[in-house]
């Protein structure tokens, strides 16, 4: 892979501030360790909008280190440094045997094994200012993230109870008897979804025609027929048999929508942890849901999602049983909720334990909001695993499908035993199938993989690849292009600075989806990552006398064989960085075409908007410092600050367009690491 040669900076950042802030903090137990399972879920680190995933850690003996950090434990605080000995006692007394003790010299080494900023292109800043620290994400609830839906609005859960409509079109089951509850009852009970009762024999045909309506309306996971008993007719009550698990198009009431849409609002849950449990409740397919995007892990979140032909009355009989979910703001819609059907996401993230001078700070957040931030593609994006996801989509790219698979199934750092056990013979033997018995009993890319290897043996590499769902296939070489748009943009930063230059990529027509929030003009989310049909201008030095255009309008290209390129130097050193790992930016069209990539345009900046800040005192580090949605309907209040507080907290407030990491807005007033090698020395986890 590219190593970074071309960039002066990328050597130079080694010793940078990025990796020595200039204020030290005491650490502050972590609200809960990261378990493997949770490793498992988050392996990826796929989420888009900002979720620190953290990276798998080891104590290694071999000296192969790919990073070492050392972080000093003296708290410096510039406006009270008496504060230095109480609050570190305080810091003292919370902590529980789950956290790693200090060495006696005072400073923790960590040995970081997954991918680093600088392995990236995370290399530079808007503004040259000072950097300050706070701990991101010690609780959950200190990262919230709102859906903005496509007319601007952010998604809340504000309400449970079931739509003003529905309430008045109930249809209850007094009609049966009680010998015929207790029959329909035993279907409702049978997991098996085999047994079938037949209720008392009804020769009237409008009361048979009541009865139907009456279980399709209360239970559409039913269904049910007339048959004859003797000389007489009866209903016949079954689970519904549709082998998607979608309800009988025939049997939905032609009065709803066949899409009930829904908010999901989530503490500490995956977006896809969620779906998958919420469709084992109902007893559905996970693919009769539909969302706009996956949110954040380690967050609180509250998003749409739509789910076909399930009933209101269903979804909120869950909220009885479910435990950091909550679904609400239910209506039926015609149509599903689709992929990227969003204009952005809002933030609330708390910072706490803010260390810094608080008028260079405030200095940084104006900046961010004027000036906003690089676009990077943040950490996320490469996975949080020893393997980056970008040398995946290389090989896959290079058509070096057996470096591909190794890549995916050789052993990792920091894995689970039985799981580097499993890695480990593949290495030593190539025997896929030995291989997938040993693999842990936990379905996954591996053993996806390893499935089509056995299916398809030792020379059908590109078949028992595809036996990987196409999106992380897709994810994979969507990885590469963003590791070469990001040591792009550091090179445009850091060559040509803040203004832009003859031969800069502008669009010329820009998409913007304003807020519905009382805001001005100039708040709007802007879409950053332009398909690459848009029309793109060349910027001239007539352009530039003009004063049309300025940074916040130049774009990158993700490279594909259907882009523009710079008209400038920047175009030499795409093709350098390709080169050097064997592709050709003139040669992107693959034989698989999953993998010919027509690439896109991406904003160099992100300004986010609505952007505001309040300061909050607190003591207790446990202490909830925002509302979250599900609180607010039980009437609790937004947390005051606490006079004279041990510690200082800021929380931020923005909204960013799709594609944008939160992270990197951080990094960009922060000026630390985003990475969980030095999260990981702040939350001790």
């Amino acid at each position: 892979m590219y190593d970074g040669s071309v960039f002066k900076m990328a050597d130079e950042i080694v010793n940078h501030n990025l990796y020595e802030p200039q204020f030290k903090r005491p650490r502050i137990v972590s609200e809960s360790a990261k378990t493997s399972d949770d490793r498992e879920a988050d392996k990826l680190g796929l989420d888009k909008n900002g979720e620190q995933a953290n990276c798998h850690q080891r104590n290694e003996t071999d000296g192969k280190l790919r990073s070492e950090i050392i972080i000093g434990t003296k708290h410096v605080l510039n406006e009270n440094p008496e504060e230095t000995d109480e609050m570190r006692a305080s810091t003292e007394q919370g902590k529980d045997s789950s956290v790693g003790k200090a060495s006696e010299d005072g400073s923790d080494i960590l040995r970081e094994t997954c991918v680093s900023e600088k392995d990236v292109g995370i290399l530079e800043f808007v503004a040259n200012l000072p950097g300050f620290h706070g701990v991101l994400k010690q609780r959950y609830t200190d990262f919230i993230v709102r859906e903005r839906d496509l007319q601007g609005n952010i998604v809340r859960l504000t309400d449970t109870s079931l739509p003003r409509k529905e309430k008045s079109q109930e249809f209850g089951l007094d009609i049966l008897s009680e010998e015929e509850k207790m029959k329909i009852k035993q279907v409702i009970d049978d997991e098996e979804k085999k047994t079938s009762v037949t209720l008392s024999p009804d020769d009237d045909k409008d009361h048979r025609r009541l009865v139907h309506r009456a279980i399709r309306e209360n239970f559409a996971f039913l269904d049910s027929d007339t048959v004859d008993v003797g000389n007489q007719k009866a209903v016949r009550v079954f689970h519904n048999r549709d082998s998607d698990g979608k309800q009988r198009s025939s049997r939905w009431p032609a009065e709803l929508g066949d899409y009930c849409w829904f908010v999901l609002y989530k503490e500490n849950k995956d977006t896809m942890d969620a779906i998958n449990l919420l469709s084992k409740l109902l007893r559905i397919k996970a693919g009769s849901f539909g969302y706009a995007g996956t949110k954040d892990r380690r967050a609180v979140t509250t998003q749409k999602v739509s789910v076909y032909r399930v009933k209101v009355e269903q979804l909120q009989e869950l909220n009885k049983s479910l435990r950091n979910i909550c679904l609400g703001n239910f209506q039926y819609c015609k149509e599903p909720l689709k992929l990227g059907s969003l204009s952005g996401n809002h933030f609330v993230i708390t910072l706490r334990n803010v260390v810094g001078d608080h008028g260079e700070i405030e200095e940084s957040l104006k900046s961010l909001k004027i000036n906003g931030f690089i676009n990077y593609f943040g950490l996320q994006r490469f996975g949080t695993t020893s393997v980056p996801t970008h040398k995946i989509g290389c090989a896959l790219l290079l058509s070096n499908w057996s470096e591909a698979v190794d890549l995916l199934l050789n052993p990792r750092s920091g894995e689970a035993d039985d799981l580097t056990a499993a890695r480990q013979h593949w290495k030593d033997t190539h025997d896929a199938k030995e291989t997938l018995k040993r693999l842990p009993k936990r379905k996954g890319i591996e053993s996806d993989l390893l499935l089509g290897l056995v299916r398809h043996g030792p020379s059908g590499l590109v078949k028992a690849l595809q036996s990987i769902s196409r999106n992380t296939r897709l994810m994979y070489v969507h990885a590469y292009q963003s590791y070469v748009w990001n040591y792009m943009a550091s090179k445009r930063i850091k060559e040509h600075g803040m203004q832009p230059i003859v031969g800069d990529l502008v669009v010329a027509s820009k998409s913007a989806a304003p807020c519905t929030t009382d805001t001005g003009p100039q708040d709007k989310v802007e879409f950053i990552s332009e398909p690459s049909r848009t029309s793109v201008t060349v910027v001239t030095e007539e352009l530039i006398k003009t004063g049309q255009f300025t940074i916040h309008d130049v774009v990158l290209p993700l490279p594909g064989y259907d882009v523009a390129y710079p008209n400038n130097s920047l175009k030499a050193e795409y093709r350098k960085i390709m080169a050097n790992d064997g592709l050709d930016i003139e040669n992107m069209r693959h034989k698989v075409k999953d993998y010919s990539l027509s690439g896109a345009y991406r904003k160099l900046l992100v300004k986010p908007s609505l952007t505001s800040w309040r300061w909050l005192r607190y003591n207790d580090v446990k202490q909830p410092l925002v509302v979250t949605d599900k609180e607010a309907m039980s009437g609790a209040q937004e947390p005051e600050s606490v006079p004279d507080g041990k510690y200082w907290a800021l929380q931020l407030e923005f909204t960013l367009p799709t594609s944008a990491y939160a992270t990197m807005a951080l990094r960009e007033v922060l000026r630390s690491d985003t990475s969980s090698a030095y999260q990981s020395t702040l939350n001790q986890e």
